[in-house]
């Protein structure tokens, strides 16, 4: 743009802005105005300041027509190419620096008092590289057109521009500009393209540069491409140990960095700003098993991705049935529920034996159809996985009428005659006997006939003794009836007497076999004493002997009775023992080596010793 400073006719024309390349060369325009009634018959001379106008301030002089003396940073690099007399104030810097960068003023001299500093300014930018045009926003898949720009204000050469790194780059478009303006000229070169996320943060360059000559300028940016989260990582679905500790991660790809966010269900469990972020679960539990979901919103897109946790656990407690009471002949369902990690199987066990089918559902269900008694006793749900097991028992009660059992009879006994009476049933029968002969009936309440009772489970058993001849029979049987009872039935029953020959078959045996007992210990101690009379030889002199000698005497009447004692238990063990008493072995054929048969007789009264 070009800046007039209209002060009566005091004015300037002067491009607001310049720039130029470092090491080149800039030529400023101008052309200044001045009162037609001012004579110059004295020469017209000029002065360029650079940063302020005020010559009282003492600004570095650029260049002054009247004298060589400039500062020192321009010596040899100012020129004034305009005729001062055409009011023309034209300036040409040479091989110039960023350090020249800044303001610059021209001041008239037209002699005397005629001299006069212009207020305005041009403001000249010394460019170490090109300039690029680059929009606020680069958005994935929107066109984008860069422009890369050089400053044509060098009359010695004119610049040429080169885009550098879009080898890259899909389907590319260039247009050259130029532009001129106030004397002032700026080249340009416009690149366009669709750029992708994959683009960002790419190199990019443009190059200027000045043909036949070693001046050089070029540019790099870095793409900065906005792009909606195009992935969004996490780890995979996993199994851990309840009560262990797991760290969730999630990566999101997404420029700018998106908002994570970590959800369990519908609950959000952490949030950042970042390109990661990592969830941490300590002590899980089986409540925290579900699926997690890693959120990246941007503001350009939102994308999620979501991970199974699986929180591994041993069979709970399970939930069973409570204990039930039913009636013989009823069916019933018995449930098991439990929960674990992986999914339990699930076993029925009756009184530790295996009952139905083993089942890998969360609910087993056992038919127990027309139940008998059998069907009474413990019921066990266990469950089991490969981290444990858990169990839960409940008991079935089969409840029925009372059952006569086979061991229900009369025995005769040394008393008289026993009665006993058993019965199953649930609840347990009552037992009561009935004497029809007397119409008498025996039970807990009547002491008589030593009434008995004893329950051992469902089983109950009644016992009773008759004494009196009057309670049986004219033949030797009994009448005696059994009556068994509960909530649900009763029945009477005659009871037999049984086992009664087998009985008195016992005492005639035993009676005979007494007698015979006692013959044969007779008929031996006989045989006995014969055989020592025949081995004793002289018996009187033995005698003589033991009687001057009184220890061996007694010594030896005392083995004689031992060895008479062996003999007769071995004669009578012998399984060849009869009645025929010469089968029975004598005393010298098979004695004990220490036993010695004798026969002692003694002189005055006649005694023997045997």
């Amino acid at each position: 743009s070009v800046c007039i400073q209209l002060f009566g006719q005091w004015n300037v024309w002067i491009p607001r802005d310049i720039s130029a390349m470092t090491n080149s060369c800039v030529v400023i325009p101008c052309t200044f105005m001045y009162p037609s009634g001012i004579l110059t018959n004295r020469g017209t001379h000029g002065i360029w300041y650079f940063g302020q106008p005020y010559p009282q301030l003492f600004p570095p002089v650029v260049i002054k027509t009247r004298t060589e003396i400039v500062h020192e940073s321009y010596k040899g690099r100012t020129k004034l190419i305009g005729d001062l007399q055409q009011r023309n104030c034209t300036l040409l810097i040479s091989n110039i620096g960023t350090e020249h960068s800044g303001r610059y003023y021209f001041r008239a001299d037209l002699g005397g008092a005629n001299i006069y500093t212009y207020p305005d300014f041009s403001e000249l930018k010394v460019l170490d590289q090109p300039n690029i045009d680059i929009p606020e926003k680069i958005v994935a898949d929107e066109n984008l057109k860069l422009t890369c720009y050089a400053p044509d204000n060098c009359p010695e050469t004119r610049p040429e521009i080169q885009w550098m790194h879009t080898d890259y780059l899909p389907e590319t478009e260039y247009t050259a500009g130029y532009v001129e303006e106030s004397n002032t000229a700026v080249l340009s070169s416009t690149l366009i393209f669709t750029p992708r996320p994959i683009h960002n943060g790419q190199l990019l360059g443009c190059r200027v540069y000045y043909p036949n000559t070693t001046l050089v300028y070029e540019r790099l940016i870095s793409l900065d491409v906005k792009y909606a989260p195009r992935s969004v990582w996490v780890n995979g679905s996993m199994e851990v140990m309840e009560g262990s500790s797991v760290t969730l991660n999630c990566e999101v790809d997404s420029n700018p960095p998106p908002r994570i966010s970590w959800l369990f269900g519908d609950q959000e469990l952490l949030w950042d700003t970042a390109s990661n972020a990592s969830l941490s679960l300590e002590d899980l539990t089986p409540s925290q098993e579900g699926f997690y979901t890693c959120v990246g919103d941007n503001g350009y897109g939102v994308m999620n991705t979501s991970m199974y946790l699986a929180v591994l656990y041993p069979p709970s407690e399970p939930v069973v049935n409570g204990s039930l009471t039913i009636l013989e002949g009823s069916s019933i369902s018995l449930q098991c529920s439990t929960q674990g990690n992986p999914a339990p199987t699930l076993t029925w066990l009756k009184d530790g034996e295996l009952v139905g089918t083993i089942t890998a559902e969360e609910v087993s269900v056992l038919e127990l159809l027309e139940l008998t008694p059998q069907g009474d006793g413990q019921y066990r749900c266990l469950a089991e996985n490969e981290h444990g097991r858990a169990s839960s028992s409940l008991n079935i009660t089969v409840e029925y009428a009372p059952v006569l059992l086979d061991e229900s009879k009369c025995t005769v006994v040394r008393e008289g005659v026993q009665c006993v009476c058993m019965a199953t049933g649930n609840p347990e029968p009552v037992i009561e006997f009935y004497l029809p002969d007397k119409n008498i009936t025996i039970n807990d309440t009547d002491g008589r006939y030593n009434y008995y009772t004893h329950t051992d489970g469902h089983t109950s058993t009644g016992m009773i003794k008759l004494r009196e001849k009057g309670e049986r029979l004219g033949n030797g049987a009994v009448n005696v009836h059994c009556s068994i009872s509960n909530m649900y039935g009763s029945e009477s029953f005659h009871l037999e007497l049984q086992q009664e020959k087998k009985y008195m078959m016992a005492v005639i045996v035993g009676t005979i076999g007494g007698v015979a007992v006692i013959a044969f210990i007779i008929a031996a101690v006989r045989y006995v004493g014969h055989n020592n009379k025949k081995e004793n030889g002289n018996p009187g002199q033995d005698l003589v002997s033991k009687l001057e000698n009184p220890a061996l005497y007694y010594s030896t009447v005392k083995k004689d009775k031992q060895c008479l004692r062996k003999k007769v238990v071995r004669h009578f063990a012998s399984p060849t023992f009869g009645p025929d008493l010469g089968h029975m072995t004598h005393c010298g054929a098979r004695t004990e080596p220490h036993c010695m048969c004798h026969k002692t007789t003694r002189s005055g009264p006649q005694s023997s010793a045997v």
